[in-house]
């Protein structure tokens, strides 16, 4: 057995929203080989397997693939580390170095959208053509859309369908942000969902920042499969 946590992450201001992580902080104990079917026979949108809570060593996946880097998994777990009082200051997915921060409502991670796996993204022509969107069958190449509620204030409202990903919507994705702040290169905030809210704010370096509030849905023990 192990102990699995469960997070929401990017929950929106009013409390809606936010999507749904599996972590193990116990991560190591779970053999390589186990990890992929774990994360398919759980459903979330990511699994997080923490291998190093000191070294802040981390593997990704969803449920039909191992993921380099993601978002939402990044500020789930830098929330969960504040939460145990793990040591890192910073969390190693296999694509590189993710420094995190915290402020009194939100977790940030800073990483560089190089890193973002590739799919399309779609500018629509307003809100409601977003909430239409006729999403792809799952197996079939997936899309991100959005269009600006706000362009001069920097709001958008997105969806995203990572169907190849085995994943028929993601209610919301930090890597998405990610790549969406490397786009753009200005401050946004994304509301996606049923009611997520990521912020976004691109770095003078190239990187680019994203922050969320995460909530605590449950601990509990998880026999693998």
């Amino acid at each position: 057995m192990s102990e699995l946590t469960v997070l929401r992450v990017f929950v929106g201001p009013d409390g809606r929203g936010g999507n749904p992580l599996g972590v193990f902080l116990d991560g190591a104990a779970i053999p390589a080989p186990r990890r992929q079917a774990t994360a398919a026979d759980l459903g979330y949108s990511e699994t997080v397997f923490v291998d190093d809570a000191a070294e802040g060593a981390i593997r990704i996946f969803t449920p039909a693939a191992e993921l380099p880097f993601a978002g939402h998994p990044t500020v789930g777990t830098a929330w969960l580390f504040l939460e145990t009082g793990a040591p890192a200051t910073v969390l190693r997915p296999p694509a590189g170095e993710v420094p995190f921060q915290h402020d009194a409502e939100r977790t940030w991670v800073r990483a560089d959208p190089a890193w973002v796996h590739s799919f399309r993204r779609d500018r629509l022509a307003s809100p409601a053509a977003v909430d239409a969107f006729v999403p792809p069958r799952m197996g079939e190449p997936g899309i991100y859309v959005w269009a600006w509620i706000d362009e001069g204030g920097g709001a958008v409202r997105a969806r995203y369908f990572p169907t190849d990903l085995g994943i028929a919507e993601d209610e919301a994705t930090g890597a998405a942000a990610v790549a969406m702040g490397g786009d753009l290169r200005r401050d946004l905030t994304i509301r996606q969902g049923v009611g997520s809210e990521i912020l976004v704010r691109p770095q003078s370096d190239g990187t680019v920042e994203i922050g969320g509030r995460v909530q605590l849905v449950e601990r509990r023990e998880y026999a693998l499969p």
